[in-house]
């Protein structure tokens, strides 16, 4: 696990002090070791490659990075980790490949020798790299397929700079800071800016399960795998013999589950799990018991009832006697933390302050690596939305039939009788169908409602609105052809999860030097659960049906049957005890300074915030904007 940057450029020379500077921006996410190098092109240009290690695999020094292939002149710098590497050292030597380290790198390097661009077929991991081709005289770059590893890239000729985060590219000073109204768009309807774009004017993420190319100056970019790929591969296509029998799924299920989690064990440093006393996580530590593992759990506990989930991560680490920490979060806690919080962000996120806590708590406990659950309300439906979701889409099937008049006429009806609160607003959307609501999935993570995020922003355009939906619209036309159930878990794992859960847990893990896997999104794994029927993944009387059904004997009964509740902050309570000086003087007077000043309309802003105070809007509302603005005054 790293964290990597480059330089490349078709003509002249690489400043070698922006190089360090931007490796150097990177050092939170490798305390272990550092290391540049220049390469130069085949014409008039330079490479240059940076990395910041933080030692997993392979303590030392030969698996230093950047790492040199001898055979074929190559360089990689590497991000991430692949939990199948023995697997293909093995077969890399059996065909005369001879290793100097025992480290993933280097088998990553070997594999591209061997296969080229298609090795990126046989690793089963997660992962962003760059490596030059020396026999080709271009720059290969790679992201993982379900987007786990961050990749940023930004073109300014005759240069070209990628990192592991947004902030170093900036901090290259090649780039100007200037904020993008693409991905304030984002973050105001959905809380996070959407893949491939980001806060920052000009750069841009590598989208999940792609590649590119750069050489000469020109870059070229691809799909090499996606969740679907069609309609052969989704629920509709699979035999009646497995749409017949839960208990086949299940049996096939535990397998998968099982060899997903012992291959994401490859350390040669201990491995702890976040434990929330929730489904996924608890499946992961029941899994690891029945191996004859017992591993560090740790759990946020909070000082607030209605919030704490104690009795449940106690009850698993009970079950399988588990070294359990308990980290106990109060208002103050929170407040404490805000500023190291936000500047932890790589992008502002309104849902990343409890990833910070519990990571900051395990690094502090001597923890490198920790396993997640993350990804298993995705792949299992476990959201709330797989069942209102499809209900939204068979109303308005129903509903396109009625004259548009009547629609619009029957929202701002329903809008002028109800009671004005988020809910509500997200309803009328729904009945007034004007056009803008691109899919009820969308409807179901809005933020803030079309109506509001237009209040908000100062300057837009049809123009900015549409490259703000770019994303939105392509993975909901790769997704058209799946049942209504299987749809939303694509939309979820390539808008949600993508953008927001696996961002967060990124940053905020890595601010503290830590490394976290999330077994339950092994792109294998997901993408055969996707190949099976919708209807059989919900259920009136059991959560996650195909989970459970694969892992229940491992579980206690009252983590299965117990009611779902999303991991969070009680932020509801905490913005009007401790936190509300801060936030209030951020929303009422420090919102028109600074670089949003020209973005936003301070009056909308505090509209919001007093809406909150009355009851009529959620917390996500105000503390989204707390953030965006703390995050913008830092980095621009």
């Amino acid at each position: 696990m790293c964290g990597i940057f480059g330089i490349a450029t078709s003509a002249g020379c690489i400043p070698r002090d922006i190089l360090d500077r931007g490796t150097k921006a990177l050092a939170h996410r490798g305390p272990d070791d550092a290391g540049t190098v220049v390469l130069r092109d085949g014409a008039a240009g330079e490479i240059g490659l940076g990395n910041r290690r933080l030692a997993i695999l392979d303590l030392s020094p030969l698996a230093h990075q950047p790492m040199h292939d001898p055979g074929t002149g190559n360089w990689i710098v590497y991000n991430g980790e692949i939990y199948n590497f023995r697997d293909l050292r093995r077969e890399l030597e059996q065909g005369g490949a001879q290793f100097t380290s025992h480290s993933d790198t280097e088998v990553l390097l070997k594999a591209y020798a061997r296969w080229g661009e298609q090795c990126l077929t046989r690793l089963r991991g997660m992962f962003a790299f760059a490596l030059w081709d020396a026999a080709r005289q271009h720059l290969f770059l790679a992201r993982d397929p379900m987007g786990i590893k961050p990749f940023y890239y930004a073109q300014s000729n005759p240069n070209f700079i990628f990192a592991s985060e947004v902030r170093a590219i900036l901090q290259s000073g090649l780039i100007p800071a200037r904020l993008d109204l693409v991905g304030v768009l984002n973050y105001l309807s959905f809380g996070s800016a959407y893949d491939p774009f980001t806060l920052a004017e000009g750069i841009h993420a590598l989208p999940a399960g792609h590649c590119m190319v750069w050489k000469c100056g020109s870059i070229r970019q691809w799909r090499y795998w996606d969740l679907v790929d069609s309609e052969s591969d989704v629920g509709a296509g699979a035999s009646s013999d497995v749409r017949n029998s839960i208990g086949h799924e299940s049996l096939d299920l535990r397998t998968a589950i099982e060899e997903a989690v012992r291959l994401q064990l490859v350390s040669d440093v201990p491995v702890g799990v976040f434990l929330s006393g929730g489904i996924d996580s608890s499946a992961l530590v029941g899994v690891l018991a029945r191996s004859g593992i017992k591993p560090s759990t740790f759990s946020i506990v909070f000082r607030e009832a209605d919030f704490s989930e104690a009795e449940f991560s106690r009850a698993v680490s009970r079950k399988f006697q588990t070294d359990h920490h308990e980290i106990t979060v109060s208002q103050r806690d929170v407040l404490q933390s805000i500023p190291d919080a936000v500047r932890a962000m790589d992008l502002p996120s309104m849902d990343a302050v409890n990833t910070f806590c519990v990571s900051r708590q395990a690094r502090a406990a001597g923890v490198k690596v920790a396993l997640s659950g993350l990804g298993g309300d995705e792949v299992f439906a476990g959201y709330s939305n797989f069942r209102t979701v499809p209900r939204m889409e068979q109303f308005l099937r129903f509903w396109k039939h009625v004259p548009s008049s009547a629609r619009h006429s029957f929202g701002a009806a329903f809008s002028a009788v109800t009671h004005c609160n988020d809910q509500n607003r997200k309803l009328a959307m729904l009945v007034g169908s004007n056009g803008r609501l691109l899919h009820p999935y969308f409807l179901s993570r809005t933020l803030f409602a079309p109506a509001q995020r237009d209040q908000l922003l100062s300057s837009g355009s049809d123009e900015t609105l549409a490259k703000a939906s770019q994303s939105q619209r392509e993975w909901l036309g790769r997704s058209l052809h799946l049942d209504p159930i299987n749809r939303v878990s694509y939309l979820e794992s390539r808008c949600y999860m993508l953008n927001t859960l696996l961002r967060d847990t990124d940053s905020m893990s890595m601010s503290q030097g830590l490394e976290v896997r999330v077994p339950l999104i092994d792109h294998q794994l997901a993408k055969a659960v996707l190949a099976l029927p919708g209807n059989h993944k919900v259920s009136v009387d059991t959560p996650k049906p195909l989970l459970v059904g694969a892992v229940d004997d491992l579980l206690p009964d009252e983590v299965v049957h117990r009611p779902k509740r999303g991991f969070t902050l009680p932020f509801e309570y905490w913005l009007r005890g401790e936190l509300r000086p801060e936030v209030e003087d951020v929303l009422t007077r420090k919102i028109g300074e600074g670089p949003l000043s020209s973005v936003l309309n301070a009056s909308a802003v505090r509209t919001i915030w007093n809406d909150f105070l009355r009851g009529a809007t959620s917390w996500t509302r105000p503390w989204s904007l707390f953030v965006l603005q703390r995050w913008c005054e830092l980095h621009f």
